[in-house]
């Protein structure tokens, strides 16, 4: 038979074991209890009795045996609880208000002895209640033997017992009771997560885990869910995303080397083309598209991801000083007076390879659209605000305002770019490490017409201050 659900989950198991644990150790509480309280009943009794029959063995003593038989009649006819028995040396009967002593077989020693007593209630009823006392030889060989009646002691303990029981059970009545309520709470908690999973599983990654606002470890495991899921979601659109991407992306470079082929092969076969330079040409355009390949999938996998992978704390002047060493003999060979700025002390937190791409693509662009005689400047510095810049400002021919925004697009070119190659991907991907590293790019004009070239442009790759 397979129990209820709710008697399975693991609070309520954990409920079931914390009572145990608690009923164990109230258990042990509770014979603690008895046995001290029941021993400082029996104690005080003993003392009752000791000093009773100091008492009548001090009046045998200093009057004798007539002395202590009165005293014995007095005493049991008075409100006094206790018993008492006068025998002679055989243990015969003299007085008392017991007919025969409870002790066996007495040697002579002080015996101690627990016995009961056989009285009548107030119907006349007879009942049976413990007693204890002691018995002792008198200096003339008489045998003195002193008890008290201990049911209303042994009562009371039995009652602090009983309640002492009854709380236990309450106690645990109540544990076991809030022990359904806490499962039933935390499994319909659970439920919920149990769902999402089953839904996310079925291939629902919209599916989110509620938050109920309390701010305990079920809302943080909510909310990590569905933060998770977020991410999952984002991921496996991103992976979507690319992959039309690099479908769509990839047709017109594919379609333009195959065209470029086909002539190249009819040319060769009509004796007009020369194989070898077909050949490089070929090779020229696999290039590109591997380059335009290579391109799309970092920008797939930056957006995929949200934000940037595997990041460092590193120093950005040292970044901007290796990727200038790679540019100046290629600005100097076009006639280009190439300078850099760079800000000591700062340091970024972001993923160093990406971040070098993008700025060898500015710097790219750059050296690209500057004619010769023209002057590029590169800067690193902390703004005002302690964002971290790289700024790249040239004297070529500008971006006009209206396309500024358009320009960060894939596969956007303008149209004083036509005659360069490149696919339209090199600010594309500068933007998505922007956004990936938090930050952002900003495109401004340059410092004016110089001679006959200008605007200008100026790209700043905007970092957020690092924490």
């Amino acid at each position: 038979m397979r129990l209820p659900r709710i008697f399975r989950t693991t609070p309520f198991r954990l409920t079931l074991l914390f009572l145990a644990l608690f009923a164990s150790a109230a258990s042990a509480f509770l014979a603690y209890i008895y046995v001290a309280t029941a021993g400082e009943a029996t104690r005080r009794t003993d003392q009752e009795i000791m000093r009773e029959m100091r008492s009548l063995t001090a009046a045998y003593d200093r009057a004798g045996m007539d002395a202590v038989n009165q005293s014995l009649i007095e005493r049991a006819a008075s409100e006094k609880p206790f018993l008492y028995l006068l025998m002679n040396g055989e243990g015969k009967r003299i007085s008392g208000s017991i007919e025969e002593s409870p002790v066996e077989k007495f040697a002579g020693a002080p015996t101690w002895t627990t016995f009961s007593v056989t009285d009548q209630d107030a119907q006349g009823r007879p009942f049976r209640h413990p007693a204890r006392g002691l018995q002792e030889r008198l200096t003339g060989g008489q045998i003195l033997f002193v008890g008290a009646d201990i049911g209303e002691d042994e009562a009371y303990v039995f009652k602090i017992v009983r309640a002492l029981w009854g709380a236990g059970a309450l106690v645990i009545v109540l544990g076991l009771a809030g022990g359904v309520l806490v499962s039933r709470n935390v499994t319909r908690s659970m439920v919920g997560l149990t769902d999402v999973v089953d839904a996310v599983r079925n291939g629902d990654l919209g599916a989110r885990a509620h938050v109920r606002g309390t701010k305990d470890e079920f809302d943080e495991l909510a909310g990590g869910v569905n933060e998770m899921l977020d991410r999952l979601e984002r991921s496996m659109a991103g992976h979507r995303h690319a992959g039309d991407a690099i479908a769509h992306d990839l047709r017109s470079p594919l379609t333009r080397l195959r065209a470029r082929l086909e002539v190249a092969y009819l040319d060769v076969e009509a004796g007009k083309g020369d194989p070898t330079q077909a050949l490089a040409q070929a090779l020229d355009d696999t290039d590109g598209v591997l380059k335009t390949f290579g391109a799309v999938l970092s920008i797939a996998r930056l957006q995929a991801a949200g934000t940037a992978p595997d990041p460092v704390i590193f120093d950005p002047a040292e970044l901007a000083a290796d990727i200038a060493e790679l540019y100046e003999p290629l600005s100097e060979d076009k006639g280009i007076d190439f300078a850099a700025e760079y800000a000591r002390d700062l340091t970024v937190r972001g993923n160093r390879e990406f971040l070098a791409q993008a700025l060898a693509n500015i710097l790219d662009n750059a050296v690209k659209y500057t004619p010769a005689g023209g002057a590029i400047m590169l800067r690193v510095r902390r703004r005002s605000s302690g964002e971290i810049e790289f700024s790249v400002t040239d004297t070529g021919p500008g971006v006009p305002d209206e396309d500024r925004e358009r320009v960060i697009q894939r596969f956007v070119r303008l149209e004083n770019s036509r005659s360069e190659p490149g696919a339209g991907l090199g600010l594309s991907l500068v933007g998505a490490v922007a956004e990936a590293h938090g930050g952002r790019l900003e495109l401004d004009e340059g410092p004016g017409r110089v001679g006959e070239s200008g605007p200008g442009l100026r790209v700043a790759l905007i970092l957020p201050r690092p924490a």
